[in-house]
């Protein structure tokens, strides 16, 4: 599986590291990071480190999205 993230005309091909989005919510309260892998999604509640959040194959992840 290929991720790619599209921004404004520019492709970025991600690498055996992925892309880390820091979630907030509207007040700017950090409420946890996102992980996205080329096969895997990785959800990290508050200040968890890298490794210990909660993961699932992104093959699962989009089965699930399909359904609902």
């Amino acid at each position: 599986m290929q991720v790619k993230l599209a921004m404004d005309d520019v492709t970025i091909e991600l690498g055996n590291n992925g892309v880390t989005l820091t979630i907030a919510d509207n007040d700017g309260r950090h409420i946890g990071h996102l992980r996205i892998g080329q096969a895997t999604v990785e959800w990290r509640k508050g200040k968890t480190r890298a490794g210990n959040g909660k993961k699932l194959q992104l093959a699962k992840l989009i089965e699930i999205l399909e359904r609902s």
